[in-house]
């Protein structure tokens, strides 16, 4: 874990990795009765998961500087949002799902691991009263244009979005709607993942452009 996040360049602190390993046990361990993940191995759960998710930090950190709001659509076991908890716990992270247990188990993690901003909400997003967030975040979610359109009423002004993808989806960004416009497109490295990773940053077309 800490080669991992030194290769990444998250600083974490020993509390913050125990966090994330205790974090990682948890999903597994509800995983065997919730179904919260298809992966089950261990050692591809941190890959695929843990460390996948700790990829974006220095991204939304470079962007966000300071305190933020964060909003996880489709969080499922908290994917990205409670590795991003653990990573900058000075900001609110809601990770939103529509399925029950997999809100219930987010809250659960925010108990055992002692993280007063991270909030775990059973909803779908649409019925949401606004998150007012100012970076909303989706990891294997939906399309570009399906995650822009039913997430907008939540972005707070000046925000963003950042869709986590494999491959360069370029036939989902020449499908955005006309008021959304992709501003960046960062390559990202996972240790111990042989895979294709992009983050896809995402603006309302009428911001001011920075």
């Amino acid at each position: 874990m800490a080669v991992a996040a030194e290769a990444l360049r998250v600083p974490l602190s020993p509390v913050q990795r125990d966090q994330l390993t205790r974090y990682l046990d948890l999903l597994l361990k509800w995983n065997r009765v919730y179904n919260l993940t298809a992966v089950r191995d261990p050692a591809e759960a941190l890959t695929h998961h843990l460390l996948d998710s700790l990829a974006i930090v220095p991204s939304l950190r470079r962007r966000l500087p300071g305190t933020a709001r964060l909003l996880d659509v489709g969080s499922g076991g908290g994917l990205p949002g409670v590795v991003v908890a653990i990573a900058c716990p000075e900001w609110h992270v809601t990770c939103v799902d529509a399925v029950a247990k997999k809100a219930t188990f987010i809250q659960q993690v925010a108990v055992e691991l002692a993280l007063p901003h991270l909030h775990g909400v059973h909803s779908r997003v649409e019925s949401l009263p606004s998150a007012n967030a100012d970076l909303i975040v989706s990891r294997a979610f939906a399309s570009l244009r399906d995650f822009t359109t039913c997430t907008a009423a939540h972005l707070a002004p000046g925000g963003t979005w950042v869709a986590m993808k494999g491959k360069e989806p370029l036939d989902e960004m020449r499908d955005l709607p006309p008021g959304v416009e992709v501003f960046h497109v960062e390559h990202l490295a996972v240790p111990g993942l042989e895979a294709d990773r992009c983050l896809v940053w995402l603006r309302p077309a009428a911001q001011v452009h920075g």
